[in-house]
């Protein structure tokens, strides 16, 4: 079993942005924390054991997608001649079987953090926010393997920019700021939708890269449906609306000028705007996912950081 292979396939790339939703909930929820506390020392989001295993959390889930994502492409032989890099199940580095068994060793380890997640935020005196962030790691464990696993795989009816939003954006950001806070602000789900959109841009440039192949092996995804012209259009919702919905929390809560420091982040993505525009070549968007990926985690991190404020 060729440990290198199995890295290859957890596309460690990916994982900047799987994280991205995590560190906006955070940052947030505990500088709501500080401004209701009376206590001279304040709470450092960097230096709780929440964030750590929400990060880890998460990264278990991105590792158990891109595995499952690497089988089932693999075995419904979707990947042959994808653009990008190679997946380890169709290229034959990996079998099958031992795929299968790495999914089901990354579950297990993910579930046990999960849980002590839950429990290092909610204790013994929460069970039922512990029941329901337990239902909501199961939710997310077989959605991350039901994206391309199966007959009724949902990656190949044109919903996983669906999956992407919710779970990269609204499950993320709202709920790493509720295991915090114990409490929803309904203004979180502004920076929630920034970061669920990005995450489904992110995904659309992947199924614009792809679109040729997909639509060969009957993989139906939403650039599929919608045709490139189309697809290209949503793209620029999906970039222009998490900059709005960036904006108007901002407004919402506005104490300084440092709180459209952000907006650095997308000098990369507009740029990614009008080179999607301009595309004709499918196969040049792959240097593309990258920088969308990486901007966001950038947007993540400036936007936690200067807009603390409520």
């Amino acid at each position: 079993m060729d440990v290198k292979s199995f890295i290859k396939a957890a596309r460690l790339r990916t994982l900047p942005l799987s994280v991205s939703g995590i560190i906006v909930g955070s940052y947030l929820g505990v500088a709501y924390l500080n401004s209701i506390s009376t206590a001279s020392v304040k709470i450092v989001v960097w230096l709780t054991p929440t964030f750590w295993l929400a990060i880890l959390t998460t990264i278990g889930f991105q590792v158990l997608s891109n595995f499952a994502n690497d089988y089932g492409d693999g075995v419904k032989g979707s990947d042959k001649n994808r653009t990008g890099e190679a997946r380890m199940v169709s290229s034959g580095a990996i079998t099958p079987r031992q795929m299968k068994t790495a999914m089901i060793i990354t579950t297990i380890i993910t579930l046990i953090i999960a849980i002590l997640l839950i429990y290092v935020s909610f204790g013994s005196e929460n069970f039922g926010y512990s029941i329901l962030f337990f239902v909501l790691g199961i939710a997310s464990i077989t959605a991350a393997i039901k994206y391309t696993v199966g007959n009724s795989a949902y990656g190949y009816s044109g919903f996983g920019d669906v999956f992407v939003f919710i779970f990269f954006g609204l499950l993320s950001v709202v709920g790493s700021y509720f295991l915090f806070t114990k409490c929803i602000n309904f203004q979180i789900f502004l920076p929630a939708i920034s970061i669920g959109l990005l995450s489904t841009a992110v995904l659309n440039l992947n199924n614009l890269r792809d679109r040729e192949e997909d639509k060969k092996n009957n993989k139906n995804t939403l650039v599929v449906k919608l045709g490139t012209e189309k697809a290209k259009k949503y793209h620029y919702f999906l970039i222009f609306g998490a900059l709005i919905s960036a904006l108007i929390f901002v407004f919402l809560n506005f104490e300084s000028v440092y709180q459209f420091v952000f907006l650095m982040a997308f000098i990369p993505l507009i740029k990614n705007v009008k080179t999607v525009a301009e595309n004709k070549i499918p196969a040049e968007l792959d240097k593309e996912l990258k920088k969308v990926a990486l901007s966001t985690f950038l947007f993540a991190i400036l936007f936690g950081i200067t807009n603390t404020f409520f």
